[in-house]
């Protein structure tokens, strides 16, 4: 079995702290075995853990639609942020990728605009129902409730922007080859969670600000 935790950052990310190897370091710490590297706007940070990773490692993206947030899994290319959500989502099944909406209903950060991921309800293949980083239990609850009743399958993940929040939500699932199978597995697997402290967001607050003095990651793309 695997334990993937499906929603994570590395200092690609803006707003993260932990370095590619920083980053595997933590999985192997807290039996993790499965991530999707999912970085803001760039797979720049997907790319350098999947090179350093003794596990699997799936390549995403959260896209920042114009609408809000899209995650892309499987993907080849980035996608670029700032699209329509329609655009976004065609831009990633167009390589063969998932369509993942990440914390759905959390008012507090960039989530889908509810009317958005109405109109593009028919293309999601995942909805994120445990998100670590989310304020309010109710709005994962919610989020459980809404895969549930449209029939799709359930994610989770850490949404960590550092070393310390990895691993702290992941599926149990089966071994997966691909997108198809990974669908498979996520239907049939166990969401294990717990939410991080409201702190965490203090490490992303200490990373934005360090990007603003001028600090970047090697081969950091634009955007990022």
């Amino acid at each position: 079995m695997l334990k993937a935790d499906l929603h994570t950052h590395t200092y690609f990310s803006r707003d993260a702290l932990t370095s590619p190897e920083k980053s595997v370091q933590a999985c192997r710490r807290r039996g993790i075995n499965c991530v999707a590297v999912t970085e803001h706007n760039n797979i720049a940070g997907a790319l350098a853990v999947q090179k350093i990773a003794p596990f699997t490692v799936i390549i995403g993206e959260e896209v920042r639609s114009s609408e809000g947030e899209i995650i892309g899994l499987f993907l080849l290319e980035q996608v670029p942020g700032g699209l329509s959500p329609e655009e976004t989502v065609r831009r990633i099944k167009e390589q063969g990728g998932l369509v993942v909406i990440p914390h759905p209903f959390d008012g507090f950060r960039g989530h889908l605009r509810e009317e958005a991921l109405q109109r593009i309800l028919p293309q999601v293949d995942v909805i994120e129902v445990f998100n670590a980083r989310i304020t309010y239990r109710r709005d994962n609850e919610r989020a459980a409730r809404f895969a549930a009743e449209h029939g799709l399958p359930a994610s989770a993940g850490s949404d960590a922007h550092s070393a310390w929040e990895t691993g702290r939500t992941y599926v149990e699932m089966s071994e997966f080859q691909g997108p198809r199978e990974f669908l498979e597995a996520l239907r049939q697997g166990r969401v294990v969670g717990r939410t991080s402290t409201p702190l965490v967001h203090l490490f992303s607050r200490w990373a934005a600000i360090r990007r603003r003095l001028g600090w970047r990651p090697v081969a950091a793309p634009s955007g990022s």
